[in-house]
């Protein structure tokens, strides 16, 4: 009876839902899907155009990944790199849109293409095509590398080939010294690395470029540090010091200050230059920062000058310290507020050595895009900078001196304004042959005005600024009126005595032409020779120069050295200025002219 019933219970379902198909419910209909309006449209994910894969294996394997849609229906694709067909797809789940990821084992080092073609059911096609490059493995340039970070893409160190951890969202500033693109701060957020690969020991180095921002006031750059045991549920108040290290920067009176504590074991020591360790923020100018410990001393160089040393008792002791925090304190060095840096940073390298001053000034002439000439040691080109392109420095700025807007060479020029000029430390600029160039766009007012100047203080005039003219050491180059005419003149000193290397009006130039002139002068044991236009002007006899108390270079003013005769600023412009440590000679510098 149970089968029976369970029979007719059955019957009588197939038949009311027979008579119920279209008792309210639409019947189904087939619809037209149209006509093939257009081909496929390939999106390329993985790699794009100018992908650079920076790993140290000579061979790797990537995935490729795209998006392909149509209008009606993708009926094939065809994935090949360097035109060699790896795969080709049929079968989709979803025919009108596919995402696919393809995998490809044996991608070599050097440039690649790769190409998608899609084909849809009614034939028609479209072709993507990116060029992108698998790099060399990096090999370190400087013996004793063990950190190298260039942030252009992401945040890969590149010995170890190990990913940063990302705290936070930091980013990318768009632009970078050394490359199109830098690392950019942002608040909490940071980068922390394993410190297992650093070899870390009785000697360490940093070194990289950098361009402040004075805001946060104070941020931690690198710091490698300890837990805090007495603040372990703490972390906003971290600050155990006696082990590793922390570089850091803070307010000084609107200057950003950077300083260095290292920890010893049983104390910590600073390393603080006072003001010669602060860099100017509103300049915007990148900046070379390094710092070196050695078993005995920690030294903090901005571009490449020393400007502090101090003395350890014991080597830095690393207990405890497993992590590098890269542009932050946190999260072992937050007890003062030394938290996330928004400033840029580039070119990132550590070293298990402590670096001599030559190591660091070579680093910094490496990474610097400039390459200079032979025996090159200054280039300014003013192209909306105070920078020297052979070390990265930037000139201390005195007054207001502006641009030009225009220029004999590239975008833009110095322009001086009254009171005006810059200054550089001479470390690096003197030698026993010695040579300047530049290109110059005279005013006559002042009818008078220094060019170049690096001189010793005047100390019998110590108190009388406006009258200072101690000739007997270094060189003085200015012009003054002759007549309606502005008459180039060059001084030097030998350490007893000075020489004039006047050409009279063969050294006179007519400000009324408003036109650019090249500007040449050479000092070697036996002579000075003053250049215009390539020709010589002036030319004496000396018996060498003596640098003793030479210690600042004036650019576009006598000022502070030489203005007892009252060359103080000049308002003309001054465009691509070269230093070299040799003496050209005339058909070198006809040939920079021509340039």
């Amino acid at each position: 009876m149970k089968k029976l019933n369970k029979f007719f219970i059955a019957v009588f379902s197939f038949i009311f839902l027979l008579f119920s198909c279209d008792d309210g419910i639409d019947a189904i209909t087939q619809i037209d899907p149209g006509s093939d309006s257009g081909a496929p449209v390939v999106v390329l994910k993985y790699p794009v155009e100018g992908t650079k894969i920076k790993v140290n294996d000579p061979v790797v394997a990537i995935t490729i990944e795209f998006e392909v849609t149509d209008d009606i229906e993708v009926k094939d694709i065809v994935v090949l790199i360097d035109n060699n067909q790896i795969t080709t797809m049929n079968s989709f789940k979803d025919y009108r849109k596919v995402f696919a990821e393809v995998d490809f084992d044996n991608l070599t080092t050097g440039t690649h293409e790769l190409k998608v073609v899609a084909t849809d059911i009614s034939g028609q096609s479209t072709t993507q095509i990116a060029s992108f490059e698998k790099e060399p493995p990096y090999i370190p340039i400087f013996a004793n590398e063990t950190v190298y970070m260039d942030f252009e893409t992401d945040y890969t160190e590149f010995i170890t080939v190990t990913r940063a951890t990302e705290v936070g969202s930091p980013g990318f500033a768009g632009e970078g010294l050394a490359s199109n693109n830098a690392y950019a701060g942002a608040t909490d957020s940071y980068l922390t690395l394993p410190t297992t690969p650093m070899q870390l020991g009785n000697e360490l180095s940093a070194i990289f470029w950098y361009k402040v921002n004075a805001s946060p006031d104070r941020a931690g750059i690198l710091v490698i540090g300890p837990e805090d045991p007495t603040d372990a549920n703490f972390p906003d108040s971290q600050n155990n010091r006696n082990s590793g290290f922390r570089l850091f920067r803070e307010n000084a009176g609107g200057m950003q200050r950077v300083k260095l504590n290292v920890g010893i074991g049983d104390k910590n020591v600073w390393v603080d230059g006072g003001d010669a360790a602060d860099i100017d923020p509103s300049k915007d100018e990148w900046v070379s920062v390094a710092f070196t410990i050695s078993a005995t001393e920690a030294r903090v160089y901005l571009n490449g000058q020393m400007v502090r040393e101090s003395a350890l008792e014991n080597p830095v002791d690393w207990t405890g310290t497993d992590i590098l925090s890269i542009m932050s304190g946190a999260p072992r060095f937050t007890g003062w507020n030394h938290k996330s840096d928004y400033s840029f940073m580039d070119e990132l390298r550590f070293f298990n050595t402590a670096l001599s001053p030559e190591e660091i000034q070579n680093i910094i002439g490496v990474t610097n895009p400039y390459t200079p000439a032979d025996g090159e040691i200054m280039y300014m080109a003013f192209n909306g900078t105070y920078k020297n392109w052979v070390t990265g420095a930037v000139a201390d700025v005195e007054g207001s001196p502006s641009f030009a807007g225009e220029s004999k060479l590239g975008s833009d020029a110095y322009a001086g304004a009254e009171d005006s000029y810059l200054t550089f430390p001479s470390a690096g600029l003197q030698s026993e042959n010695f040579s300047a160039t530049m290109w110059f766009k005279p005013n006559a007012t002042p009818d008078r005005a220094g060019i170049l100047v690096m001189g010793p203080p005047d100390v019998d005039n110590a108190g009388f600024p406006d009258t200072q003219n101690n000739r007997k050491n270094g060189f003085r180059f200015f012009r003054e009126n002759a007549d309606g005419m502005q008459r180039f003149k060059l001084n030097v000193g030998n350490g007893i005595a000075d020489t004039w290397v006047d050409g009279g009006t063969a050294a006179d130039v007519d400000p009324t032409l408003d036109e650019w002139v090249h500007l040449a002068f050479t000092i070697s044991n036996s002579k000075a020779v003053v250049y215009i236009n390539g020709e010589i002007a002036a030319e004496s006899a000396i018996t060498g120069i003596d640098w003793t108390g030479c210690d600042i270079l004036s650019i576009m003013s006598g000022a502070p050295r030489f203005t007892a005769w009252n060359h103080k600023s000049d308002l003309s412009y001054l465009d691509e200025l070269h230093f070299y440590d040799k003496e050209l000679t005339q058909e070198e510098i006809q040939e920079e002219m021509g340039n």
